[in-house]
């Protein structure tokens, strides 16, 4: 199966309900066409997404990717929740890319943002996207391509969040298919968690040590070269191919 239908295929599994879009309809937009928001809420109003936009920050081009980051790993560390999907949009934000295993009503979707914002950020207005453009895709306003990145490389695309040219569909797929889906019961499971006081919530999921999805926003320059290499990435932003 060629590469662009894999990641076609990778993106129905991690974050489109049924019937919401034909397949073949998204080739198109991924190879640099007319690109379409597309549906992630079914009209019985379930979902198997939670996208968050955080848009560029007036007067501090990198505030939004530091949110992003902390948003992440509270999601991680704190939730126990497998790592999410980072994406540039090609114009002025990064998006965090949560995926549901099964369909869940959106007010289940916007109960659990309320609460880690309550939790965790109340500085953030965390909303979940219902439409939203599906990566890799042109920017309409801007030319630049929309791409799924490596998080570890997210703080070079800080105040420039899009690319000149398209993403590699190869590293697109492997992106994807590296990701994993949060079932019914451990969504309920944090839900659940956030109510209790801070330090319940805090020791839900405690880690020996920081899960290999956690995002790098601390890491030097070389943090970071060491971190790629040990996932088989090349710095320059393509996936090195196994020898």
């Amino acid at each position: 199966m060629p590469h662009m239908e894999k990641m076609i295929a990778q993106l129905i599994r991690l974050y489109l309900m049924p019937g919401t879009i034909v397949p073949a309809a998204l080739e198109p937009q991924l190879q640099g066409g007319q690109t379409q928001a597309v549906p992630l809420v079914s009209n019985e109003g379930l979902t198997r997404a939670i996208v968050i936009d955080f848009p560029r920050v007036p007067g501090d081009e990198s505030r939004h990717w530091t949110q992003l980051c902390e948003v992440a790993n509270a999601l991680q560390e704190k939730l126990g929740f497998p790592a999410p999907a980072v994406s540039i949009t090609g114009g002025n934000s990064f998006r965090l890319w949560i995926s549901l295993l099964e369909p869940v009503p959106v007010a289940d979707v916007r109960r659990f943002l309320s609460l880690l914002r309550t939790a965790y950020f109340p500085e953030l207005a965390l909303h979940a996207d219902s439409t939203v453009e599906l990566p890799p895709c042109l920017h309409q306003a801007t030319g630049k391509w929309a791409a799924f990145i490596h998080p570890g490389m997210g703080a070079s695309f800080a105040g420039e969040e899009g690319l000149e040219m398209a993403p590699p569909a190869a590293a697109q797929l492997a992106f994807l298919e590296g990701l994993e889906s949060i079932g019914t019961t451990k969504l309920q499971e944090a839900m659940a968690a956030m109510h209790r006081p801070r330090e319940a919530v805090s020791t839900l999921a405690p880690l020996a040590a920081p899960p290999d999805g956690l995002l790098l926003k601390d890491a030097t320059l070389e943090d970071i070269v060491r971190h790629l290499h040990a996932l088989n990435i090349e710095p320059t932003f393509r996936h090195m191919l196994p020898r």
